[in-house]
């Protein structure tokens, strides 16, 4: 457990480290001191006989000046730049050498200034090579003591030898706190002492009781009282009431410690001892809310889904564990200041961890059926698991593993190994469900200001506030898992570094810069785009195909002055990557070959604009109606209802047909057929008729009725119409079929139809061949 604490430690002093890093940058240098310290920091690591805790010490100083070396060679001069413009603009000297004097003279001076101004960064970038170099030879040290400590075997706590001496030290610490405490009460100064502060200390304790047993009913009364008054975001109180329940018993045991110090009668080793215990209890507490929370028998505020009979066993394991972690604490303690011998850290060592990882086992085989699923797989009924059933069931797995492995590392004598693996294995649980706490609060926060519960399905705030939680826990994983401060401050000053590409240095803050002028530049666009397409535009005589071809363009061009913008406030010399843009654009030009003729064929439509958004046109076969045209295809709605997605490249080097290009004027063609016989001079009235009678048919050009000629069946006629709205040209060819319909009944005039004779040339061929008729018996002949 003091590998947690630790690891809070470490995370708030990387907060503290990053806040003073800029503070850092900003002090002068003193190259004197540097060399000093440099020279310190490679005698130690040449001698190797420096401590781990004085290496550690070292690195941070030398770290402190590579960071304000750094803070040089980012911040440079402004006048360098000035400079080397003014010598770009005196141009290269001729080969010759017959160049003007004065022109020579100003050139060897601007020279002189820009290698004045230069020699304080190229010795800022000695000085941070050469600190860079240090701290990796002072870590790469410090990792090889690590390795080493941890393989390092031990006599196993198997060896019946070392169980006398170890139960003997067992019990040495707490009976001389007992001779200790018999001593101080026989000391006559110190009884007086305790009885004048008597009154104090009875007060502390009186305070201390209340907070141990009487402040967990109030909360409870507190807690019904914000439900009752509150109908909404009643998560959020009863996260918040529960950490009360868990800081207050802490606090009082915190007063009973203090109340126990200001007797006066525990000697030195109970003091230090003592103070212990608020560690334990705060140890227990925070491991009894976890389990309370994450195995709820409310499923309201459970996070791992699980039957209810595997929540209350995960809970007794999860209690169990707790209380191993507070011995194991005390243990850890009492070893570190002394009062243990060897034999008894590894006897009794061993005994924690067998117990741990039978529990982890178990806890892990617990863990294995998280899921919605738990119930349904007995009847075999398939279930899906949610994300934190997965991670539950991937720890469980993880947990099984150690609690085998921890155990039997111990028993063979790697007892640093088995620490190392088991303790971070527990942690780290307790990490993953607070992390699910976190989450579910989340929710209930969203609840609470919104007064809607939260649709983890439909919403994407679950899955950001996951990720969310999850960076910010990884550098105190890594803490938990052995990594020291200076890793985690390592990768941090590489960040804040950045990388070199070529003569260019790339750093955090310049992909800052990038970021924060491209989103100006691309909301400016946006908002452009939305001003023209709602206010300016409407009031033009501009078709909506212009207005839409208008618009995408000012995206586009937006979007790519932000860019440039972007790169040029950001100070990123692109000049590095012409040669790689030049090698790459040979495969992009074969490899993106479709892509990039779409795109091109996109421009051309928008600028050209052959089609619009509305247009009715037919490509491929297809007809429909233009919905949307991008840079690399057109979206198309069919008549159907359905979408085709059409590539640029087609509308631009295929036959289009646009039937409302200009305008909704179109023509229809009807087709009739009449029997033979019938007054063709009447037909072509009555076609008239119904053709000018129309009020989708204009008059100008008037329709036209076509005899077109002598059929198999009928005399052909078709009535060629001009029609307002072609998109209507299925309705009024529907309501024209039926006027000449009813004209043609009413006249009498017949509309024939494909008839057919069958002639057969042998019919009697379908009755067979002649039967023989049948002979009657002579009634003389016998009957056999």
């Amino acid at each position: 457990m003091t590998r947690l604490f630790a690891a809070f430690r470490a995370a708030t002093f990387l907060f503290l480290f990053a806040a003073s890093t800029v503070w850092a940058q900003s002090d002068p240098m003193d190259y004197d001191a540097w060399e000093k310290v440099a020279t310190r920091a490679e005698t130690a690591i040449e001698e190797g006989d420096t401590p781990t805790d004085g290496l550690e010490a070292l690195r941070s100083e030398v770290s402190s000046y590579r960071d304000r070396l750094l803070g040089l060679q980012t911040a440079g001069d402004p006048r360098l730049s000035t400079l080397q413009s003014q010598l770009e603009a005196l141009g290269p000297p001729p080969e010759d050498g017959a160049e003007p004097e004065e022109i020579s003279e100003r050139r060897e001076e601007l020279e002189r200034q820009i290698a004045q101004l230069q020699a304080p960064l190229l010795r800022a970038q000695e000085a941070y090579s050469r600190a860079d170099g240090l701290i990796t030879a002072i870590d790469e040290t410090i990792r090889s003591r690590e390795t080493e400590r941890l393989l390092q075997r031990d006599s196993g706590p198997l060896n019946p030898r070392l169980w006398a001496p170890a139960i003997t030290s067992l019990f040495l610490p707490f009976e001389e706190i007992a001779s200790e405490v018999r001593t101080n009460m026989a000391d006559e100064e110190k009884r007086n002492t305790l009885l004048d502060e008597l009154p104090m200390i009875l007060l502390l304790i009186g305070i201390a009781l209340l907070l141990l047993f009487r402040a967990p009913k109030l909360i409870d009364r507190l807690g019904a009282w914000l439900r009752a008054k509150t109908r909404r975001g009643t998560g959020v109180w009863s996260t918040l009431l529960s950490l009360l329940r868990l800081l207050l018993p802490t606090g009082g045991l915190l007063l009973i410690v203090l109340a126990a110090t200001i007797s006066n009668i525990l000697g030195l080793r109970g003091t230090q001892i003592i103070f212990v215990l608020p560690l334990m209890l705060f140890v227990v507490l925070v491991a009894r809310w976890l389990a309370a929370e994450t195995f709820s028998s409310d499923d309201d505020v459970n996070t791992i889904s699980l039957s209810q009979q595997r929540r209350t066993e995960a809970r007794y394991y999860v209690n169990s564990l707790s209380w191993l972690l507070a011995l194991n604490a005390l243990f850890a303690y009492l070893i570190e200041i002394g009062e243990w011998a060897v034999e008894t850290q590894a006897v009794l060592g061993f005994v924690i961890h067998l117990l741990c990882g039978l529990i982890l086992f178990r806890l892990g085989q617990i863990l294995r059926r998280a899921g919605p699923q738990a119930g349904a797989e007995a009847l075999g009924e398939p279930g899906q698991l949610s994300f934190p059933s997965r991670l539950a069931r991937l720890a469980g797995q993880g947990a099984m593993l150690v609690g085998v492995m921890g155990p039997v590392l111990s028993a063979i004598g790697y007892f640093n190994i088995a620490v190392a693996l088991i303790f971070p294995t527990i942690i780290t649980l307790g990490l993953f469900a607070f992390l699910l706490i976190l989450q579910r609060l989340i929710r209930d926060l969203y609840h609470l200001f919104t007064g809607k519960p939260l649709d983890e399905t439909q919403s994407l705030l679950p899955v950001v506030s996951g990720s969310v939680l999850a960076l910010v826990a990884l550098p105190v994983l890594a803490l938990i898992w052995g990594a020291r401060v200076a890793d985690l401050t390592e990768i941090w000053v590489r960040f804040q570094a950045g990388f070199s590409f070529g003569d260019t240095r790339i750093s955090p803050t310049d992909f800052l810069t990038f970021a924060i002028v491209f989103a100006i530049g691309y909301i400016l666009t946006r908002l452009l785009q939305s001003g023209l397409r709602g206010s300016v535009l409407p009031k033009t005589r501009i078709d909506k195909g212009g207005q839409t071809a208008i618009v995408s363009g000012t995206g586009y061009l937006g979007i790519f002055l932000s860019v440039i913008i972007a790169i040029t406030s950001a100070g990123i010399d692109l000049t590095a990557l012409a040669f790689v843009a030049g090698a790459l654009s040979v495969g992009i030009g074969f490899g993106l070959q479709n892509i990039v003729q779409n795109f091109v064929s996109g421009i051309i439509l928008l600028i050209e604009r052959p089609i619009s958004e509305g247009d009715w046109i037919e490509v491929n076969g297809q007809h429909g109606t233009v919905r949307d045209i991008s840079v690399r295809s057109t979206r198309i709605e069919t008549f159907d209802r359905t979408e085709v997605i059409v590539p640029n490249a087609d509308l631009v080097s295929n036959s289009v047909t646009n039937y409302t290009r200009g305008n909704t004027l179109g023509r229809l063609i009807v087709e009739v057929g009449v029997a033979y016989g019938t007054d063709t001079r009447k037909v072509e009235d009555i076609l008239y008729k119904i053709a000018r009678n129309h009020d989708m048919v204009l008059m100008n050009p008037e329709p036209f009725v076509h005899f077109k000629g002598f059929g198999a069946d009928s005399l052909d006629f078709d009535v060629r119409m001009i029609l307002r709205d072609v998109t209507k040209i299925l309705v009024v060819r529907t309501e024209v079929n039926h006027q000449i319909v009813e004209a043609f009944k009413k006249e009498g005039i017949e509309i024939p139809f494909a008839q057919r004779d069958i002639w057969l040339r042998n019919p009697e061929a379908l009755a067979g061949p002649p039967q023989a008729p049948a002979q009657s018996k002579d009634p003389e002949e016998p009957t056999s």
